[in-house]
């Protein structure tokens, strides 16, 4: 058995790149994944349209299974009443009111954490209550299981202008899981791939324990130096693969793997 995993993330619907969409739909027709991972940031400005556009080229996709969770994009910013009173309604409406959906089989645990709050702007956070009933949940998983937590604002970055992006609570979550078995924690939200090592300093555990971020997939909103890229996880060999779309080539190659093993 073989288990393929699709991460995708910060898609922003409604700047998204017709040329990009259609090389990511023929690269999920070539690899076939099992689970689409979907982490965040789905929408630029969460208007019905937007959300509808997502919803069709996820169908389009044709995925059997699709984790998907919100980023801070994909609550109404300019409408107080809706972001108070019902922050997730267009959201829910497109991918379901589950907002930290769960995946599991002999292979792997994919646990998916809402961090968004109505009352940040751009900030993620993480509760006790969700750090606990991870830790609870990731105990449960057999040792044959890779056990991976997705987020949408990271845990750990590589760069010092991107440590305020870190979601409130990383330190507290980070040691808890390493100490409950976490394998991965994937993540997007800064547009920047890259796979990360997290020792000691940052886990307080000698355990491996990884952060698999992804850039953003179709969007227009590019960071410097990063163009549109996705992530492949494959189990059980356990190594991530990330894809950059060719802009000379108009598809997504191959362009690392990293051992996560």
């Amino acid at each position: 058995m073989s288990t393929l995993l699709l991460q995708i993330s910060d898609t922003h619907f409604g700047t998204e790149r017709p040329t990009v969409i259609a090389a990511l739909e023929r690269l999920a027709q070539d690899l076939r994944p099992d689970v689409l991972l979907l982490s965040g940031d789905i929408t630029q400005r969460a208007t019905p349209a937007q959300f509808s556009a997502a919803r069709a080229f996820v169908e389009r996709l044709r995925l059997p299974n699709v984790l998907a969770i919100p980023g801070n994009h994909d609550i109404s910013l300019f409408n107080p009443l809706a972001r108070l009173l019902w922050p997730y309604r267009r959201y829910s409406q497109a991918f379901g009111a589950e907002l930290e959906p769960e995946f599991e089989n002999a292979e792997v645990l994919v646990l998916a954490l809402n961090t968004t709050r109505w009352w940040r702007h751009k900030h993620g956070e993480l509760c006790t209550k969700q750090i606990e009933r991870v830790a609870h949940r990731l105990q449960t998983a057999s040792p044959e299981q890779c056990r991976i937590v997705m987020v949408h604002q990271p845990l750990a970055v590589t760069q010092a202008c991107d440590l305020n992006n870190r979601l409130r609570g990383h330190q507290e979550a980070l040691w808890r899981w390493a100490e409950a078995g976490l394998d991965l924690i994937v993540g997007g939200h800064i547009h920047l791939p890259f796979v990360l090592p997290l020792g000691l300093t940052h886990t307080g555990s000698s355990r491996p324990l990884w952060a698999v971020q992804a850039g953003t997939a179709v969007s227009a909103r590019l960071r410097p130096g990063a163009g549109n890229s996705v992530n492949v996880v494959r189990l059980p060999q356990r190594v991530v693969e990330r894809w950059d779309f060719d802009e000379g080539a108009l598809r997504f190659e191959q362009v690392r793997i990293d051992a996560v093993g």
